[in-house]
């Protein structure tokens, strides 16, 4: 049994509740997201937003996924990362109940910002305790929670619509009651920090408990780490490719989040119809991003299963260019099994390093840089729907973005870890 990971002492109880808090914080990473992007018309209406002010509240999400994101590692060692996860799901859920009610468009983006605060944290923590408490089932607990993800983003496209005309047909009151799904969340971190609390104060300082959410103390005789060791990812190919593939993947899954409902309704498909079509879009997540993950940690190398999914994706929008009525759902099952490069990012994040200290960084760098790379995406969504008046050329360039996204893909999916390419530049 790994160091890391819960032993005997920490009881069946705490892997339970780690199981259970990993899946419930999985389910609040996206409802933020989707159920904004099913009511984005309701919300520009009542908010008096032009098409390019939407691009950036759909910008939003990457930039503080990006800005937060590079503070989780210091957070994580400060306070420990189920501290940190506890916390953001407290942000979540603080911001999502805020943000309809806030008033005007500066207030609603401040407490969108609060909420992702939360989000962006949490994205980066969860490869980093499913390394610490699971090493030995990485694909499988990565493949959990993403299925959960997937869950929690299609459950909140699919009924967002119709949750908020059976409660009165406010888009306040729609995007309001996803506050209760995260008040959830903070359960089960509870339980998990008070057992950190309470391992802390009767383990000795140097002999840190398997329950404990830091690292393990490396053994006396372990090299200390170079000085240098954070800053070498950024001269690692395979740090900069996860980085990219995986900012390249954010930027097409944040503009389907925030633009997909709006461009089949363009199309003249009803609101309620556009969002089933989006949740059929992350529902093809559930079952694949359980498969993916496992699938990926048996392979030496990654890039077919990047190559597979990036044609579909490619596929998929040359038939919302040319006919986005007629074959909807089918484009949509094409768009969600292409989505799944996102699981994978994950998988291949928690392959690329021997350690749970490498897997931190490297989460934060391919992550918070990925998250930067993709900002502009849906800002330029916004601005060519707002100039062309139509989804062609915003399709266009959705397409355009999955060439560079397999490249780095195939670039990350090498059998190889940022210690070896440390090793072979010393």
């Amino acid at each position: 049994m790994s160091a890391d990971s819960p032993g005997p002492s920490a009881g069946a109880w705490l892997t339970r509740l780690l199981v259970v808090g990993l899946v419930l914080t999985a389910l609040n990473l996206r409802p933020a997201i989707t159920s904004l992007g099913a009511l984005l018309e309701e919300v520009r209406d009542g908010l008096h937003m032009s098409g390019s002010v939407a691009g950036v509240l759909t910008s939003v999400p990457p930039f503080c996924f990006a800005l937060f994101g590079f503070a989780a590692p210091r957070l994580a060692r400060r306070f420990g990362p189920g501290a940190v996860v506890c916390a953001g799901m407290v942000a979540i859920t603080a911001g999502l109940l805020i943000r309809p009610f806030a008033g005007g468009t500066v207030g609603f983006l401040a407490a969108s910002a609060l909420a992702l605060m939360g989000i962006a944290v949490s994205n980066v923590l969860m490869p980093v305790i499913v390394k610490r408490y699971f090493p030995d089932r990485v694909g499988t607990m990565t493949g959990l929670y993403s299925m959960a993800l997937a869950l929690g983003t299609a459950l909140a496209a699919a009924v967002t619509v119709p949750m908020t005309e059976a409660l009165g047909g406010s888009w306040r009151t729609g995007l309001g009651v996803w506050a209760a799904l995260a008040a959830l969340a903070v359960l089960p971190w509870l339980g998990v920090v008070r057992a950190r609390g309470a391992a802390a104060r009767t383990s000795a300082p140097t002999s840190p408990s398997p329950s404990s959410d830091l690292p393990a103390a490396a053994p006396a005789s372990a090299p200390a780490p170079a000085p240098a060791s954070e800053l070498s990812l950024v001269r690692s190919r395979t740090a900069w490719g996860l980085a990219c593939f995986f900012g390249l993947q954010a930027t097409g899954a944040y503009i389907i989040m925030g633009w997909m409902p709006q461009i089949f309704r363009d199309a003249g498909i009803s609101a309620g119809t556009a969002g089933l079509l989006l949740a059929v879009i992350m529902v093809m997540g559930v079952p694949l991003a359980f498969v993916i993950p496992r699938t990926a940690a048996r392979m030496k190398n990654q890039g077919p299963i990047v190559i597979a999914l990036g044609l579909c994706g490619l596929g998929a929008y040359a038939g919302l260019y040319f006919a986005p009525a007629e074959g909807a759902w089918v484009w949509a099952v094409l768009l969600g099994i292409s989505g799944c490069s996102f699981p994978l990012a994950l998988t291949m994040i928690g392959m690329r390093s021997r350690t749970g200290a490498g897997v931190v960084r490297l989460s934060a760098f391919a992550q918070s840089t990925g998250y930067l790379i993709s900002i502009p995406g849906p800002l330029l969504v916004g601005v060519l729907y707002q100039h062309t008046g139509g989804s062609g050329l915003p399709i266009a360039l959705m397409a355009m973005f999955l060439l560079p996204q397999m490249v780095a893909g195939v670039v990350a999916g090498r059998d190889r870890t940022i210690e070896d390419e440390a090793r072979m530049r010393d």
